[in-house]
């Protein structure tokens, strides 16, 4: 191959792995459009239409000709003023416009994190499992990764000890999420401080992700890592948007919350990539973060009563051990043992391969661990239907206790 040929596609991006939860749904889609009875617990996305009184806003939108238009890159006024206000009502943060910027989802509010705070070499610690997307843009943006594994153990939460173990006179930043894609775990008041005073004491940067912020079950409570050490506020970026908590994931409405001067670069990087996120899409936004609560509470109850159902038909699998979803609508079972017994005497190497069996003779398609650095584990999604989450569990029962 000429040199020429080899260099098609930069290095960077070619080091970039394919989204795995996507790359599943996507598979799935397909089986399914081709006639194939496939069960889908791969996406994580609400199965719950957006609310009405967002579509109607999102229709009226259209018909106003100021969105037919280029409004600010960094988002409407009129929906940086109700990020404000939601911040304060959900988190007890007090933050100002000048600290808000708007991006088209939650990955580029990320992506755009990383590449503003980052230089080359730059570790970030990063608690595994962690949700597949995020070592990307670390590496995109010339940082390193450094993963911190957690297990059924300890709950899947990283502790003081292990990030003070992985720290460096080169980390510059700890990613912290929680409630946790892909384990459902959530902190505990008591250790969301400790880690916040951790990362202050040393000057680390926090970048928190609180995409799930409402969706938490039982006795477990969101708290927001800056609003219980707001000292920390010169050295935080919070990560947040409407798809999870309002069903809007097509949407494309995030945000990043951090200090001032950071969302001023940040806000210029963007002019240059995207610009402003759709109008329509802001408009739409507004309306959910001005709307109330009560549409998420009865998603949220949906989402409780089936986090139970997943828990409890797991764990009656052979082999299949389960911790109660406490947050986000994901469960994390670790099929160790099935891996190391095989499938109805078929030996299997992992959980790679048990996912693509399961997918092909079960019609049931999940994400392994190996997307999110936890090999023997898989993410089940119980964002659908009750019917479906009974059958598709079901299945998967009727294959591995063969």
């Amino acid at each position: 191959m000429s040199e020429l040929a080899s260099n098609r596609v930069s290095a960077r991006v070619a080091a970039i792995a394919e989204s795995a939860t996507l790359a599943v749904d996507a598979k799935a889609k397909a089986l399914k459009a081709a006639g194939e009875p496939v069960i889908g617990f791969g996406a994580g996305e609400p199965d719950f239409p957006t609310p009405d009184h967002i579509v109607r806003a999102a229709i009226a939108a259209c018909s106003d000709p100021s969105n037919h238009r280029y409004t600010p890159a960094g988002g409407l006024p009129d929906l940086k003023a109700a990020i404000v206000a939601k911040t304060a009502r959900d988190s007890g943060y007090q933050i100002s416009p000048t600290q808000v910027l708007v991006t088209n989802g939650g990955k580029h509010a990320i992506s755009n994190t990383f590449t503003t705070l980052l230089d080359p070499g730059d570790e970030v610690l990063l608690p595994a499992p962690y949700w597949t997307t995020y070592p990307e843009p670390i590496r995109l943006a010339g940082g390193v990764p450094i993963e911190l594994a957690t297990d059924e153990s300890t709950g899947f939460r990283v502790t003081v000890d292990q990030l003070e173990a992985a720290r460096t006179d080169r980390t510059k930043a700890l990613v912290f999420v929680s409630p946790s894609n892909p384990t459902g775990a959530v902190y505990p008041r008591a250790e969301v401080e400790a880690i916040g005073r951790w990362a202050l004491e040393h000057g680390i940067w926090v970048v928190t992700d609180e995409i799930y912020e409402h969706l938490t079950y039982g006795d477990h409570e969101f708290h927001s890592i800056v609003s219980l050490v707001p000292e920390l506020a010169d050295t935080c970026v919070v990560v947040n948007g409407v798809a999870k908590t309002y069903a809007m994931t097509g949407w494309r409405v995030g945000w990043v919350i951090g200090p001032t001067d950071v969302i001023k670069a940040a806000t210029n990087l963007q002019s240059h990539q995207t610009s402003n996120v759709a109008n329509v899409s802001q408009r739409a936004a507004i309306a959910a973060l001005e709307g109330g609560l009560d549409d998420v509470a009865r998603m949220r109850a949906a989402f409780a009563r089936r986090g139970q159902l997943i828990h409890k038909l797991l764990n009656s699998i052979d082999g299949v051990t389960c911790i109660e979803p406490q947050g986000a609508f994901y469960a994390f079972p670790n099929f160790s043992a099935v891996v190391e017994r095989g499938v109805r005497g078929r030996p299997v190497a992992s959980t790679l391969e048990l996912a693509q069996i399961i997918l092909d003779e079960a019609k049931v398609a999940i994400v392994p661990g190996e997307a999110f650095a936890a090999p023997g584990y898989a993410r089940l999604s119980f964002a659908l239907g009750d019917d479906d989450l009974g059958e598709g569990i079901g299945r998967i029962a009727d294959l591995l206790d063969a």
